[in-house]
């Protein structure tokens, strides 16, 4: 049984480091055009190949989407675009269009392609054409039971790799194919700008009385009927992996880094646990609550197990869950004096209790009892985004270890 890949999403530079520092074996990203992602800081040539660089001397791969639902207009541009990407040392692009898997094909024959969710494969028949077209891993639409999953890997080629979500955000149209937002305010989700308005509150309004909003649902708040829970299969990876599945995908590249680093980390724990000992391994709860520290929505395990029905979603807010904070990434330890240096990511006080924990450790916890500005002068608070800071800590860390706490709001 071959141990599945495991596939974190990387918005920026920062977060494709922090994900492969935290044990992902491949990132997918988008460049600055022709993406799902336009929200997405995403990445310039000089920076993709940057990242390329950092993840091939480590051992890990690189993927570029190019998963736009094009209009005519949108493909200009792209065949000079992919030309470029010729020069970088890319593992596989994702794409959701036949013409764009064409003009990838005539400019790069050699390029592996996978096919994005955004195609919407949910069937055996399906698969099989698109290999013929030398497409070499398909991302199967959410849509789809395990069982029906594991009947296309058998009626499959046995080279086609199937990859699959795990984590993260659902979106309430099929397969991510939306266009409530391009109704609502004419941004296109299927090409990359999407506004979320699934995540919005409604009402019911009847015509002969403007003004007066009915909740659809009984909550004075009004109706989240559009307002799916998150996918969270981390209990369930034995059931997965005995099916079949290639690669392992995580939703995210809007997230933080936070996120990406604890995600990351508690399913790569558990799948290399399981390979480890697969006769005697049990989910650890202590992953599930890590995960739990993250930004999150209430989880759900999808159309894995069964059809969903209203418990799949959340009808009082749309809000995330957001039960610690992200504090601090440390950048440099001087173990002589056991001080950190620290990059702020969000207010820290004196006094405060925080976390932190890296790649390989479980977390500590500690007090805050001193901290040092960049000229080295004692300070109380540390209020300014990205500001240097210095403390000391009561265990050895190292860079890219993370500073949390608790959100008492």
């Amino acid at each position: 049984m071959k141990k599945p890949e495991l596939l974190a999403p990387a918005g920026n530079l920062e977060k494709l480091k922090m994900a492969i520092i935290y044990g992902a074996d491949a990132v997918y990203l988008g460049g600055e055009n022709f993406g799902l992602r336009a929200g997405a800081k995403n990445f310039t040539l000089k920076q993709l190949a940057e990242g390329i660089k950092f993840a091939h001397d480590r051992g890990k791969r690189v993927y570029l989407t190019l998963n736009i639902i094009p209009h005519n207009e949108d493909l200009v541009g792209l065949p000079e675009y992919v030309a470029k990407l010729k020069e970088l040392d890319l593992d596989a692009v994702i794409i959701s269009d036949p013409g764009v898997l064409k003009i990838v094909k005539n400019i790069i024959p050699e390029m592996e392609v996978h096919l994005s969710t955004q195609a919407s494969t949910t069937n055996y028949a399906a698969v099989n054409f698109w290999y013929e077209q030398g497409v070499r891993r398909i991302i199967l639409a959410r849509e789809l039971s395990l069982e029906e999953i594991k009947e296309i890997i058998k009626k499959s080629p046995p080279d086609m790799k199937i990859e699959t979500f795990v984590h993260g955000a659902m979106c309430i149209s099929y397969s991510g194919r939306c266009l409530l937002s391009n109704y609502m305010v004419s941004r296109d989700a299927n090409r990359g700008d999407c506004a979320h308005s699934c995540r919005w509150r409604y009402y019911l309004m009847e015509e002969t009385r403007p003004g007066e909003y009915f909740p659809v649902y009984e909550d004075e708040k009004g109706a989240y009927f559009f307002n799916s829970k998150d996918l969270c299969m981390i209990e369930h990876l034995p059931s997965l992996i005995e099916a079949g599945i290639s690669a392992f995908k995580i939703e995210g590249r809007m997230k933080s880094s936070y996120y990406v680093a604890t995600v990351v980390k508690a399913y790569r724990h558990l799948i290399d646990s399981y390979f480890s000992k697969p006769k005697e391994y049990f989910c650890d709860e202590k992953w599930l609550d890590e995960i739990k520290k993250v930004s999150h929505r209430y989880f759900t395990t999808g159309f894995y197990f069964t059809k969903p029905g209203g418990e799949e979603q959340r009808y009082d807010s749309s809000a995330y869950i957001k039960t610690y904070d992200f504090a601090g990434l440390i950048l440099e330890y001087d173990a002589d004096n056991q001080i950190a240096t620290i990059e702020q990511k969000n207010r820290i006080f004196v006094g405060d209790e925080i976390e932190i924990f890296g790649p390989d450790d479980d977390f500590f916890t500690q007090k805050i009892e001193k901290m040092w500005d960049e000229e080295g002068e004692e300070i109380e608070a540390a209020p300014h985004a990205k500001q240097i800071i210095r403390m000391k800590m009561a265990k050895p860390v190292k860079p890219w270890y993370i500073i949390r706490k608790f959100n008492e709001t």
